[in-house]
């Protein structure tokens, strides 16, 4: 019977895992083929990309290399090819990535059965999230697609990638979510599903679906030496799209909620001097005058550990979750303040994408020069050479009329200052906490700290562009 058994299973086996083809062929009329024309500065005589004859390319550069017009003009017609996917198609809306469309003089959207259709309108754009909406006109109704979400997802699940690989049309590959809130590095609000489902270019706008036939990511980018796929592509999680998505076919524009910080993360020589566990949370760095945060309370050194009942396990997180919370929306804050937890209620504010806010900055008297009769030197200072801020020095490193604090002269090479990167031109605003005026202020904050046993001196510190960050400096044995 045992045998028996295992020679039934050996077959079954044979034909390999079940099959994707009707999830496929449900979903791939709903993926499309975008192509851009732009018009950009260019002279005659440079060498054309040469390909192969009977290539799915050669048509392509024909049209918009061989055959142009307006020889010796100074201007050439170049074309790109991405995908994008059907959301709504009554209205004929279509979502891709900005950086498909950017820049683009003509649109146009290639159906699967070869039709196509001239986008009428980009509804809108968001360069944060490398997300655009594309409304045409559409003779029938449009099959579509939905989206789901992304939340849901663990590693190791199957998905499904469709979209337009080097021009070749649609194109089906599978695989597996790899790792979830990816950060490459290419915006504020990082938080990528990886994927090893195969992406290469022209996959860019295309939808990545779940096992449901749902959208849970768009497909963005690689990692790649060769510029094909080796299995490491990322997706923008559905969860950020569906809000991205909706406020540009709402408003035109993306509406994000803004907290007014600045924040850095909570690293393991900076948590004991706060009283919380190194790595979570988001330190505030600084807080926007008239901000929602200021107006809420928050200050200078609070950690924040939830938002909205939402922890923040780390620094990254935190702006992700402010922006797609609704401007105008009272939410609760639970930060960490000496030690101690608490909530504050903070409405949340509006993101202008384009405009600075200026921190705020504590006003205070002039110094009083005798406090520098105190050790100055920069052994006693951890190796740090220190000035008050008069007009002479506000000049020379760049700081307005209400920047307060001790300007840094000079670093001591392999001291515990250089090794924080503290460098000469900063501004050092506070020790242990408590605002400095002068050298005397950083030296009795060292000789407190010691006493107390504390193994590192919590320094506040600005550069002159307006960085604010804390730093742990080590206190000598």
């Amino acid at each position: 019977a045992v045998v028996s058994a295992q020679l039934l299973a050996t077959p079954a086996k044979a034909r390999g895992p079940v099959s994707v083809a009707p999830l496929a062929e449900d979903l791939i009329d709903a993926v499309v083929n975008i192509s851009t024309s732009q018009s950009v500065k260019g002279s005659d005589g440079k060498p054309l990309p040469r390909v192969p004859d009977g290539s799915p390319f050669e048509e392509l550069f024909d049209d918009f290399f061989k055959n142009r017009k307006g020889k010796g003009s100074g201007r050439r017609k170049v074309a790109s090819l991405g995908s994008g996917f059907v959301i709504d198609g009554n209205e004929g809306l279509v979502v891709t990535n900005n950086h498909v469309i950017e820049g683009a003089d003509e649109i146009t959207i290639v159906f699967r059965d070869g039709s196509k259709l001239k986008v009428e309108k980009v509804l809108g754009t968001d360069g944060k999230t490398d997300l655009a909406l594309l409304k045409v006109k559409p003779e029938r109704p449009l099959k579509s697609v939905k989206f789901g979400s992304s939340e849901q997802l663990r590693v190791g699940d199957w998905v499904l990638a469709i979209g337009n690989p080097f021009g070749l049309g649609g194109s089906v590959s599978v695989g597996i979510i790899s790792a979830k809130q990816r950060d490459i590095q290419s915006g504020p609000y990082d938080d990528y599903l990886q994927t090893d489902a195969a992406i290469n270019k022209g996959n860019s706008g295309g939808p990545l679906f779940n096992m449901e036939g749902e959208v849970i990511g768009v497909n963005t980018a690689i990692i790649s030496p060769t510029g094909g796929s080796i299995g490491i592509g990322f997706a923008v999680p559905s969860d950020v799209a569906m809000v991205v998505v909706d406020q540009l076919k709402r408003f035109g524009e993306t509406r994000r909620g803004w907290l007014g910080v600045n924040i850095q993360s909570v690293s393991e020589d900076i948590a004991p001097s706060l009283g919380v566990e190194p790595g979570r949370g988001a330190l505030v760095a600084s807080v926007a005058k008239d901000g929602p945060a200021d107006k809420a309370g928050i200050k200078t050194g609070d950690v924040i550990v939830k938002f909205d009942g939402k922890t923040i396990r780390s620094v990254r997180a935190l702006p992700r979750i402010v922006a797609q919370t609704a401007h105008g929306t009272t939410v609760d804050v639970e930060i960490a303040r000496d030690g101690k937890r608490q909530i504050v209620k903070v409405m949340v504010g509006r993101l202008e994408e384009n405009e600075e806010k200026e921190d705020d900055q504590s006003d205070a008297g002039p110094s009083d020069d005798k406090s520098n009769e105190l050790a100055t030197d920069q052994k006693s200072l951890l190796g740090l050479k220190v000035a008050p801020l008069d007009d002479e020095l506000r000049r020379k490193y760049g700081y307005g009329a209400k920047a307060r604090g001790v300007v840094v002269t000079d670093v001591a090479d392999g001291s515990p200052a250089a090794s924080k990167e503290i460098k000469a031109g900063s501004l050092i605003i506070e020790a242990a906490r408590k605002p400095v005026r002068s050298a005397a202020d950083i030296a009795s904050a060292i000789q407190a700290a010691q006493k107390s046993g504390r193994r590192a001196l919590l320094l506040r510190v600005e550069t002159s562009n307006g960085d604010l960050r804390f730093v742990a400096v080590a206190l000598p044995d």
